[in-house]
């Protein structure tokens, strides 16, 4: 599965944004985003902000999980008691193989051919209990849904205290390489 973070300021700016890729299931946690998806990554996050502000107001949890789903795409966002979202992006793919690289015919190039199943699997080994719950297989199952939910508590913890620090803003820029290795390295261990 490949994976787009990003950090939502109050006024909808990004103020952190992130690709890896699962590493978990023998990924090599590298994202497998198409040149054209990794462009449209940030509109579709940025598109699903209006889910969050209808949710943050009738649920009183700090993790909304999936909010919203664009093509093969699903968006789950972790909201801060100061109003900042963490939302990743998740895009599952086919495990330690890259997406195809040509769309298929009358389909939107970056999203669709990611959910395509490889014709060398069988049905057999798809219905199997360890493929059909694993992270990179399935993202809606509650395996995947825990895992996010982890991943967005360890860099909760990170992030507030990158922003105690006197010299950050809560508003500003997250351009530290500490946080940006302690962000990667909660994905490692959790996606």
């Amino acid at each position: 599965m490949s994976y787009y973070f990003c950090i939502v300021g109050t006024q909808d700016q990004p103020l952190f944004e992130l690709e890896f890729g699962t590493s978990k299931q023998g990924g090599d946690g590298i994202a497998r985003f198409s040149q054209e998806a990794r462009h449209m990554n940030p509109f579709i996050v940025h598109s699903s902000l209006d889910f969050v502000d209808e949710l943050q107001w009738t649920n009183n949890q700090m993790y909304l999980k999936r909010v919203d789903q664009f093509a093969s795409s699903h968006i789950s966002t972790f909201l801060t008691p100061t109003s900042t979202r963490f939302m990743l992006l998740h895009l599952p793919h086919p495990p330690n193989t890259p997406p195809q690289s040509t769309p298929s015919p009358n389909s939107f190039p970056p999203f669709t051919p990611y959910t395509s199943t490889p014709p060398s699997t069988t049905t057999a080994s798809r219905s199997s209990s360890s493929s059909s719950t694993s992270i990179p297989n399935n993202p809606t199952s509650p395996q995947t849904e825990e895992a996010i939910r982890a991943f967005f508590g360890e860099v909760f913890e990170v992030w507030m205290k990158a922003i105690m620090s006197p010299f950050a803003s809560v508003e500003g820029k997250l351009g530290s390489l500490v946080f940006k290795q302690r962000v990667v390295a909660a994905g490692r261990k959790y996606l």
